[in-house]
């Protein structure tokens, strides 16, 4: 299993944050869309950086079109000498339309056309063939010498999907090379929910598990010491009330019997009660959704929440100290089997 690090930072630390983890023996590192956007924070990562794979996780895909994405896409694998994931995710239809000013209808077909639609801008740069697509959603008809790239020598970028409700996680497994699971999941909410929609997609498209690659961020929950592992424990009850709160991901908890907090969880949100969001988060709420203990029993966790499932997996953690990813790294390096 590859164990992936965070570049949540901005573009100005990325480049130092990058070496280091890379220096610390991670297979990967991700930015993801929030205060920057990503796509110049892994560029700079790549400039900084030899071996560690990068990828966005996510960028969102409806922000854009596809033939932006398939210029970033090329140019970052060029830039990254073959190292680039491009990670799609939907973002939700508020974020879309009020806060992107784009269209948002039927989100599973249309990423699944976007998905076809870059792949057919790839192929096009590379045969030299006509540019052809015409779909529901997007038409791509015109690729001028002038704007045409040359083949890419490191080849055509891999694509991941996010996804967290059953449709969208098949088209994951029918157009992807990869699928992200989201940082709110279980052991059952995964051999339940996300496998199983996963096979469906992937049989739809006559491919096997082995044609993509899963990977998940895990809420990790761990300190060097007393003081900070308490911090973590109580950042991880925030962070799973939080995103137990959305009706989006209620089938999760319904999984485990806990449906019934997620209105809950809303309401306290929605009154801005942040200080009592922590305590409506039980031990065994805590221990279900997020890997706690020490640093050998969070790689003996983390191990067990990957076997047979993940290909990859992220740990969040609420202090990103390098000194800390160092351990837990080291710990899961010394406790692989």
């Amino acid at each position: 299993m590859k164990i992936d690090g965070s570049l949540m930072f901005d573009p100005l630390k990325i480049g130092e944050m990058a070496t280091r983890l890379e220096e610390m023996g991670f297979d990967g590192a991700y930015c993801f869309e929030g205060q920057h956007d990503p796509f110049v924070s892994l560029t700079v990562a790549a400039l900084q950086t030899t071996r560690m794979e990068l990828m966005s996780s996510i960028a969102v895909a409806f922000a854009r079109n596809p033939m932006s994405l398939a210029y970033l896409g090329n140019d970052l694998q060029l830039v990254s000498g073959g190292r680039f994931i491009l990670g799609l995710g939907t973002q939700v239809k508020a974020h879309i339309e009020r806060r992107y000013s784009m269209p948002w209808s039927r989100p599973a077909a249309r990423m699944r056309e976007m998905v076809q639609a870059i792949r057919a801008i790839w192929e096009s740069w590379e045969s030299g063939d006509r540019l052809s697509f015409e779909g529901e959603f997007y038409s791509h008809t015109l690729s001028s010498p002038n704007f045409t790239p040359p083949p890419n020598p490191h080849g055509k970028p891999k694509i991941f999907l996010a996804g967290v409700g059953p449709v969208m996680t098949e088209v994951a497994g029918e157009v992807a090379d990869g699928y992200f699971i989201h940082p709110f999941n279980s052991e059952i909410s995964m051999d339940t929910l996300s496998l199983p929609s996963l096979e469906r997609g992937l049989a739809k498209s006559g491919r096997s598990r082995q044609n993509c690659e899963v990977s998940a961020q895990v809420i990790v929950a761990t300190g060097l010491d007393e003081e900070r592992y308490q911090a973590a424990v109580s950042s991880a009850r925030n962070q799973i009330a939080f995103y137990g709160s959305t009706p989006a991901y209620r089938p999760i908890l319904d999984a485990h019997g806990w449906g019934e907090m997620q209105p809950r969880w809303n309401d306290l949100i929605r009154a801005g009660n942040w200080a009592k969001l922590a305590n409506t988060v039980d031990d065994e709420m805590l221990h279900t959704f997020a890997v706690v203990g020490s640093l050998e029993e969070v790689a003996a966790k983390l191990h067990r929440r990957g076997a047979g499932r993940l290909d990859r997996a992220s740990p969040v953690v609420y202090d990103p100290d390098p000194e800390l990813l160092a351990a837990i790294l080291g710990a899961l390096k010394s406790s692989a089997v």
